[in-house]
């Protein structure tokens, strides 16, 4: 039987952070959805507890201090000490170098980076004092070089380094630090990009499918499977790992 943790998904709102946030209360886990919109965090949240599950909206952007102090405050307060923390919030600012502005740059930097960092901050207090914890971080198959993403490339590999430094420092206090880096996931993130580029979305997906060697494209689902692993009991011996989640095998 799974002992219910207290856990926080940021940019869980929609896609695969509100994905992973149904999967934790499946698993029987209390969980706070974290987004910028307040009312579209307890959308998600509503739903969870029309399940049977436990779940509570919170508006919160990540890359503000005081708010991501506040937010994890409330979660302690309504729900208990929160343990797991699944840092999902991002954005995308893409351009070609020459393109790319210093607000793009800044704005992917603040939500990504500072923001995995000042949740991981905020919440290592109650896991330490536990005993107990897990984080993960969502990088990216971007970590590894992609046209047109020098802010979100240079923050998905960010992503690994603040994991693997994560692991070192709070492994002696039962504390697990893992990254998955997904590939190609069919959201509303990259249905905008599609329209973008001037494509409709099955074209692109079939695209992607193509070249990808289990020849689909990732799900929301298959994200929260694997945070779903990382979180578990039985993977405390599991830390500072990236795990590409991409249909085939990155480096």
């Amino acid at each position: 039987m799974t002992t219910q943790r207290i856990a926080i998904v940021t940019g869980a709102a929609r896609g695969i952070g509100a994905q992973v946030a149904r999967r934790l209360a499946d698993d029987g886990h209390a969980v706070a959805v974290f987004d910028l919109d307040e009312a579209a965090c307890q959308a998600v949240a509503d739903e969870i507890n029309a399940a049977g599950g436990k779940a509570i909206g919170v508006g919160v952007d990540v890359s503000d201090e005081v708010k991501v102090e506040a937010g994890v405050s409330r979660v302690a307060a309504e729900l208990g000490a929160p343990t797991i923390l699944v840092n999902n919030a991002g954005i995308i600012r893409d351009n070609l170098l020459f393109k790319m502005t210093l607000s793009d740059w800044d704005s992917v930097m603040a939500v990504h980076l500072r923001g995995a960092f000042l949740m991981a901050r905020e919440v290592q207090q109650y896991q330490t004092k536990e005993g107990w914890g897990r984080i993960v971080n969502l990088s990216s198959t971007s970590a590894l070089g992609n046209r047109g993403q020098a802010n979100y490339s240079a923050a998905k590999a960010g992503m690994q380094g603040f994991t693997k430094t994560l692991a070192f420092e709070l492994g002696r206090f039962g504390v697990t630090a893992n990254a998955i880096a997904p590939g190609f996931i069919a959201t509303e993130m990259t249905a905008a990009t599609a329209e973008r580029m001037g494509i409709t979305f099955d074209d692109f997906k079939a695209a992607i499918a193509k070249e990808t060697p289990v020849q689909r494209v990732g799900e929301p689902d298959d994200i929260a499977h694997a945070v779903s692993f990382f979180v578990s009991e039985g993977a405390g011996y599991v830390s500072g790992q990236v795990l590409y989640v991409a249909g085939g095998p990155k480096a």
